[in-house]
């Protein structure tokens, strides 16, 4: 029997990875690769000559049972996202839930995720925490929003730079616009930034910019007693 490796690689700068995740990926006999083109970047600089297959959100359920055959028969695979940790707002869960259905070992590195900089850098209270990924996109989205604006605990969002606008001003709605937020952008890369203040605030800083790169918005929790805004426009 074979076994699956869960290996964390940079969320940016390429000396995030563990000497660990490096000898493993150097010694599987495949790596399973979200973007091969972005995977064999990173096994390059590092002098790592492997097999690349593609498994990403498109393929996955399709490539599965070929995996999982691959491991029964005995090799070795290592799973890489583009960047951060597989399986979390990556693809992984359902390639390790297969694994545990067949008893095929897996073993999870630890190492590199974007919420953990993000939440530290917020300056919010990082004893409890809420990760929600991806919000989603149209159905469930107004309802997870009202109900994260009474959750206390600090949130953390990923979101498209695309997106973020509209995302700040539903915070703005559902949230009130003195909540305060802070968002992480192209963490750890060459034009890395960071802002914090409300909500208000941050949609003033943003709405006239061209964003680009990978962020992470995070969101103080409802204080005690804080009256928050439906999307009725009442307070509650």
């Amino acid at each position: 029997m074979g076994k699956l490796f869960i290996v964390p690689t940079p969320v940016g700068n390429l000396e995030d990875i563990t000497l660990r995740a490096i000898r493993i990926l150097g010694e599987v006999d495949a790596v399973l690769a979200e973007d091969t083109r972005t995977s064999g970047f990173l096994l390059k600089h590092y002098k790592i000559n492997k097999k690349l297959i593609p498994y990403h959100k498109f393929n996955e359920h399709k490539t599965l049972t070929g995996i999982i055959d691959m491991m029964q028969n005995g090799q070795t695979l290592a799973l890489v996202s583009d960047a951060g940790t597989p399986s979390i707002s990556d693809p992984g869960f359902l390639l390790v839930r297969a694994c545990v259905e067949n008893s095929i070992e897996i073993e999870c590195l630890p190492g590199p995720t974007a919420l953990i900089p993000a939440l530290v850098n917020s300056g919010f209270p990082s004893d409890k925490f809420c990760f929600e990924g991806f919000l989603p996109q149209k159905k469930g989205r107004q309802k997870r929003m009202q109900e994260l604006a009474s959750e206390e605990r600090t949130i953390i969002l990923y979101e498209s730079p695309f997106r973020l606008i509209k995302l700040l001003e539903e915070i703005a709605q559902y949230f009130g616009e003195e909540r305060l937020v802070a968002i992480s952008r192209e963490i750890s890369k060459l034009h890395e930034e960071k802002l914090r203040g409300t909500v208000k605030y941050l949609v003033e800083q943003f709405k006239d910019r061209t964003i680009k790169g990978e962020i992470v918005v995070t969101i103080k929790g409802k204080e005690s007693g804080e009256k928050i805004i439906a999307s009725d426009g009442d307070l509650h």
